[in-house]
């Protein structure tokens, strides 16, 4: 489970996620349906509420999309299989590398926005 330092928030907004990726809204709805592991829940009003976890598996998502060039059904082959525990490892921490820098995107964003 992730810990909560005060700073983190627990769910997060499709536009919030989109700022913090650097993806498109419409990218992370269309990865919904093909990555059977990204489940966003909704909230009462129907709108997706992402947590750390869901972030941490966009970025992964991007990184075999970008970095490794891989189709969809490529990406979606590699993170369904097993994977020698190091290369994992350093394919999480990446992942939750990325979630923290796009949170600070955002963080200096919403700053930004306050003083202008």
């Amino acid at each position: 489970m992730a810990k909560n330092s005060g700073n983190d928030k627990l769910y997060y907004s499709i536009s919030e996620v989109a700022r913090m990726t650097g993806l498109e809204a419409y990218v992370l709805r269309y990865w919904e349906k093909e990555f059977p592991t990204l489940k966003p829940r909704k909230n009462r009003g129907g709108n997706r509420i992402y947590t750390s976890r869901d972030i941490e598996l966009i970025n992964r998502i991007h990184h075999l999309r970008t970095a490794e060039k891989l189709t969809i059904a490529g990406a979606r082959s590699k993170l369904t299989m097993k994977k020698p525990s190091e290369e994992k490892t350093n394919m999480l921490n990446s992942a939750k590398t990325k979630t923290v820098v796009g949170q600070i995107r955002k963080d200096v964003t919403d700053l930004l926005k306050l003083f202008t």
